[in-house]
């Protein structure tokens, strides 16, 4: 990884927080769907990175949206939580040769379909995670997978649309 890919992730994190933290604090599609754009970070890490600073990276984003959620720690919880999954569900979702070291989990570089069995489980588990300890005992069970079932199609939706919008095409030779 060169210092320009790090600047540009960086950049591109700050940018998903940012927009996440004033644009979608307050938006809830029918009162059910939250979205969660700022997963895309913990999504578009490259696969090399190791398990340790991959749930350090997780923690440190699901930290900083608590921060300003003024959440308790549930972002934190959750985003720890698809941070600790992750390499374990790239290993079985794995093509048949292995990933590539330069490989980036994103919509262009892998595909529409290998993405929607990356994300969409991961989104998944992160809202219900996310509802379950947030509603834990008030909601009930259906509640419960209600939000996890449309906030995750929300942000699947609004994650496939911010990459086609905004991240590049990588040029081959």
């Amino acid at each position: 990884m060169n210092i320009r890919v790090i600047i540009s992730f960086l950049l591109m994190a700050f940018v998903l927080i940012l927009v996440q933290i004033l644009l979608l604090k307050n938006l809830a599609l029918f009162g059910v769907a939250l979205c969660f754009i700022y997963l895309l970070i913990i999504l578009s890490i490259p696969v090399t990175i190791s398990h340790i600073p991959l749930i350090l990276i997780s923690f440190g984003i699901g930290f900083t949206v608590d921060i300003f959620y003024d959440s308790l720690g549930i972002h934190t919880a959750a985003a720890t939580l698809i941070g600790f999954i992750r390499p374990y569900w790239l290993k079985i979702i794995s093509p048949t040769g292995g990933y590539v070291d330069s490989t980036d989990p994103d919509l262009k570089e892998m595909g529409i379909g290998w993405y929607f069995t990356y994300a969409m489980p991961l989104i998944f588990i992160f809202s219900l995670a996310f509802f379950l300890i947030d509603q834990w005992g008030t909601a009930g069970l259906f509640g419960v997978l209600n939000k996890s079932f449309f906030s995750s199609i929300l942000t699947f939706v609004l994650a496939i649309l911010v990459q086609l919008l905004f991240f590049k095409r990588k040029r081959g030779i």
